[in-house]
């Protein structure tokens, strides 16, 4: 990470967070961050404990006990709402969208434009497929209409969408769950290279992934988790991607499986 990512102040940050279901630990102890204009990756194989997290980040968990700070002070989200309000955005895997309604009309989903006619009130469609095309266009994708459905759209195209509309109305840091994980490689290439010019202008991501080949194409620098724990967090410059994949999976467990498979891991 570059002197100047390193010395402005964390957008988001926790300290020790825990998180307790009844007697299922399932945070112990996560501490993290996140600044202006970097991508965080936060790794973790199944059960590492990130939807958890998420969640606990996004509002939707209140946490047990830790610290939560958003730009250098502690706060305390009660539902998600409060979480947009902050600045914080989620995207998540299934992405939240109706497949058979509008790209614009998914734009707007829960934010819809109106116009007033009179007394009454309407959805301001003209302006939500304007706003949608533009915005996409920004990114390198040209809708021909952006009243078609969204589920006309690529995998890597919808993730864009979900993340541009997130940006479009003022998130400050994007979590973006597993972005990547059900994309072939040209898609792949076009969300990263997004999540880049986000980055780019000024926002911070938290990458959620289990490919650390694709957290260390886009990433800054790398958070691992296991089993609730956080095993620490490294810059891109302090880490290879060998060393990342063994830390991430485990460097016994590697040794075991190598073991039991005569030597070919």
């Amino acid at each position: 990470m570059s002197e100047s990512v390193s010395a402005k102040p964390a957008l988001i940050e926790v300290r020790d967070l825990v998180k307790h279901f009844g007697p299922v630990v399932a945070l112990n102890g996560v501490s993290m961050k996140v600044r202006s204009g970097e991508v965080l990756c936060l790794l973790g194989d199944n059960g590492a404990g990130k939807s958890t997290l998420i969640k606990t980040l996004s509002g939707v968990h209140k946490p047990t006990s830790g610290s939560f700070l958003v730009d250098g002070k502690p706060i305390a989200f009660h539902t998600p709402r409060d979480a947009l309000d902050a600045g914080i955005a989620t995207v998540y895997q299934d992405l939240a969208m109706v497949p058979l309604s509008s790209i614009a009309r998914n734009f707007f989903m829960g934010r819809e434009p109106l116009r007033r006619v009179g007394p009454f009130k309407f959805l301001d469609l003209a302006f939500a497929e304007k706003v949608a095309r533009e915005e996409m266009k920004k990114i390198g994708i040209d809708l021909r209409d952006s009243s078609q459905a969204v589920g006309t759209l690529s995998g890597g195209e919808r993730q864009c969408v979900a993340i541009a509309r997130a940006v479009y109305f003022g998130a400050k840091v994007l979590i973006l769950d597993e972005p990547t994980s059900a994309l072939g490689v040209a898609q792949t290439s076009m969300v990263l290279k997004y999540v880049n010019q986000v980055r780019a202008r000024g926002l911070g991501v938290i990458f959620i992934t289990h490919n650390v080949r694709h957290a260390y194409a886009v990433g800054n620098s790398f958070t691992v988790l296991n089993r609730g724990r956080t095993l620490g967090t490294f810059e891109k410059a302090g880490i290879s991607i060998e060393e990342l994949q063994n830390l991430m999976a485990g460097d016994k467990e590697l040794q075991f499986l190598s073991n039991d498979l005569g030597g070919t891991v």
